[in-house]
C-alpha cells in the first residue's frame, strides 16, 4: 500500500520519489487526497484527461491572480502570461507565443550557452553549480532577447527574484520582490518590442503581425515568460543531467554534444525537472468513474506519468535516444510549454561543456539533497 506519511508534494524532494509514484499509477491512478485536499491524477491516462479538459482551469477561477500580487507590475505580468491564463484570447495569444519559440535560434543559443558556461569555469575555485543551472540559461534568454553584458545580467538576477510570486507559499516579501523585479523586467525588455532586428522579441512582434495581434502589454509580460520559463525548468533539467551522469548514465567525457542532448531528452521523462502541476474545477470533471465537483482541484503528477508503463515500456530504466517516449513534463493540450526545444538545446551546451572542460561524471554529485519546492525537482549541488 502507499505510505500515508508521504505525499506527491513531499515526493518532489525525496531522493528517490519514482517507487512512491509507481504505487500511484498502480494503486491510486486518479483518487482524492485527504492530506492534500485535492484530487491527485498520476497514471498517464488520468494526467492526459485532466490536461485536455476544458472543465478545468490552471487558476482558481475566483483568483486569476495571487491576491498578493495584485495591482502590482508582477501582477500585471502574471495575468497576461500564457501559462497562468485560460479561454479563447489565451489560445489565440499562445499561438503566437509559440510561434515566435519556433522561430528562436536554437544553434545561437547552444553557443551562447557554451560562452557562457566556458566564462563562468574560468574563474578559481569550485564548479559554479549554481550559476550554470540558474544564470547562464537565464543570461542566455536574456541575450536573445536583445539584452547583453550588464543588463542581461540584470535581467538574470531579475527573474529569480520574480519567479517567487508563482508558488502558493510566496511570502509578503518575496512578492513585494517580484513586483520590483517585474517592473525592472519590463524596462529592460520593452524597447526591443519596438526593435525590427533579429532575435526572440524580433520574432514575437513578427509572430504577432502575422496572427493580427494588436495588443503590446500581452507580449512584454509574454517575454517576461520567456526567461520565468526557464528559469526553474532548465536548472532542474541540467542539474538532473548531472545527476545522472555521476550514477553512471550516459557518456563519459569527451562526449558529442548528440549524444548529450539523446541523455537530455530522456532526463526530461526520467527524473523530470518540472514534478507536478495543478488545476482547479470551474465545472464537473468526470475521469474513471470519480467526479472532480467545482471548486475541487486536481494535483496532476506529470513525473508519474512519465513513467507509467501503459505508455513507455521499461519506464525505470534511464535511456538515452528511447523511441517515442511519452513524455508529460512539459504539458500537453492547450498549455503544453513550447520551449522544450530550447531548453534541451540550453541544458545540452552547458553539460557539453562542463565535461569538454575535463569536469568528469564522477565529480558531480551523486546523492544530493533537493530544493523545498512543490513542484520543480532541482538539485542542490
Amino acid at each position: 500500500m502507499i505510505s500515508t506519511t508521504t505525499t506527491p508534494i513531499e515526493a518532489v524532494r525525496l531522493p528517490d520519489p519514482y517507487p512512491f509514484y509507481a504505487r500511484l499509477v498502480a494503486e491510486r491512478p486518479f483518487a482524492y487526497d485527504e492530506a492534500l485536499g485535492a484530487w491527485v491524477a498520476a497514471d498517464a491516462a488520468a494526467v492526459r484527461a485532466v490536461l485536455g479538459s476544458d472543465a478545468l482551469r490552471v487558476r482558481p477561477p475566483a483568483e486569476p491572480v495571487p491576491a498578493g500580487i495584485g495591482g502590482t507590475a508582477a501582477g500585471e505580468v502574471f495575468g497576461d502570461l500564457v501559462r497562468m491564463t485560460d479561454g479563447t484570447t489565451q489560445a489565440r495569444l499562445k499561438t503566437v507565443v509559440a510561434d515566435a519559440l519556433a522561430h528562436a535560434d536554437t544553434a545561437r543559443a547552444a553557443r551562447l550557452a557554451g560562452e557562457f558556461t566556458r566564462e563562468a569555469l574560468a574563474a578559481d575555485g569550485d564548479v559554479p553549480y549554481e550559476e550554470l543551472m540558474f544564470a547562464v540559461p537565464a543570461r542566455v534568454v536574456a541575450a536573445l532577447s536583445g539584452l547583453t553584458d550588464g543588463a542581461g545580467r540584470q535581467a538574470a538576477r531579475a527573474i529569480g527574484d520574480f519567479v517567487q510570486c508563482i508558488p502558493a507559499t510566496a511570502t509578503p516579501a518575496q512578492q513585494q520582490a517580484a513586483a520590483t523585479a517585474a517592473a525592472r523586467l519590463r524596462q529592460l525588455l520593452g524597447p526591443g518590442l519596438t526593435a525590427r532586428g533579429e532575435g526572440l522579441l524580433a520574432e514575437l512582434v513578427r509572430a504577432a503581425d502575422r496572427a493580427s495581434w494588436p495588443h503590446t502589454a500581452p507580449l512584454l509580460s509574454n517575454a517576461v515568460g520567456f526567461l520565468s520559463q526557464t528559469y526553474d525548468a532548465t536548472a532542474g533539467l541540467i542539474g538532473n543531467t548531472l545527476v545522472a551522469l555521476a550514477r553512471g548514465a550516459g557518456p563519459v567525457a569527451p562526449a558529442a554534444p548528440s549524444d548529450i542532448e539523446a541523455l537530455v531528452r530522456e532526463v526530461v521523462r526520467y527524473d523530470a525537472p518540472v514534478q507536478n502541476t495543478r488545476r482547479f474545477a470551474a465545472e464537473p470533471f468526470v475521469h474513471a468513474g470519480s467526479e472532480v465537483e467545482p471548486g475541487q482541484q486536481v494535483l496532476v503528477v506529470l513525473a508519474a506519468a512519465n513513467r507509467d508503463p501503459a505508455v513507455n515500456p521499461d519506464p525505470h530504466a534511464l535511456h538515452p535516444g528511447r523511441v517515442n517516449p511519452a513524455v508529460f513534463t512539459f504539458g500537453a493540450s492547450a498549455h503544453r510549454c513550447p520551449g522544450e526545444t530550447l531548453a534541451v538545446a540550453l541544458a545540452t551546451a552547458v553539460v557539453t561543456e562542463l565535461l569538454a572542460a575535463g569536469f568528469p561524471p564522477s565529480t558531480f554529485p551523486s546523492n544530493p539533497d533537493y530544493r523545498p519546492l512543490a513542484n520543480a525537482r532541482i538539485p542542490l549541488i
